[in-house]
């Protein structure tokens, strides 16, 4: 136990130069915490269950397979990234929508997580008024303020990501640690 606390305090202490500043901020590294999290397990995933159809049924065609998955929570993110862009009028290049092969993921992921890091370059330290006169209309329906819309991209990624360790945990996959 006195083991695992000294290897906790340690990584805190590397850590401490590495966070960001400000509320925003703070989400940016807690969307990175979840992000890496995310790549560690797709990056577990045998190339055949990358791509095998697990759950034919759905009407939700981005969640049929890890590779449906991975493909929409890249894609979100540059959409999220591109609510923002427009509201700070910030001209937009992402990619076009695409299925994500294996081998292609975790450059199109770094990309996306980049682009947002761009998107947000300088409003890290945001007041907590100037955060909410940002709005969003996201085309699932609600108005976002920037915290909020940074907060759902977190959590899609971790909803995400527990829908792949579901998969694993009923047998549908096969999660290997390399």
């Amino acid at each position: 136990m006195q083991f695992f606390f000294i290897i906790l305090v340690d990584k805190f202490k590397c850590m401490k130069n590495n966070y960001r500043k400000g509320g925003i901020g703070a989400i940016m590294d807690e969307y990175i915490r979840a992000a890496n999290e995310f790549k560690i397990l797709i990056g577990n995933v045998s190339g055949n269950d990358f791509v095998k159809i697990i759950d034919p049924e759905t009407k939700d065609e981005d969640c049929r397979s890890v590779q449906t998955i991975v493909s929409h929570v890249t894609n979100s993110g540059f959409g999220y990234a591109n609510y923002i862009r427009d509201w700070f009028s910030i001209p937009k290049n992402s990619p076009e929508r695409r299925l994500l092969s294996q081998n292609d993921f975790p450059t199109a992921f770094e990309r996306m997580l980049a682009y947002t890091s761009e998107t947000l370059e300088g409003k890290s330290e945001f007041s907590d008024e100037e955060i909410m006169k940002v709005k969003m209309i996201v085309r699932w329906g609600p108005t976002y303020d920037l915290e909020q819309l940074l907060e759902h991209a977190v959590v899609h990624i971790l909803r995400h990501r527990r829908q792949i360790e579901k998969f694993a945990a009923f047998g549908k996959i096969s999660i290997f640690n390399s």
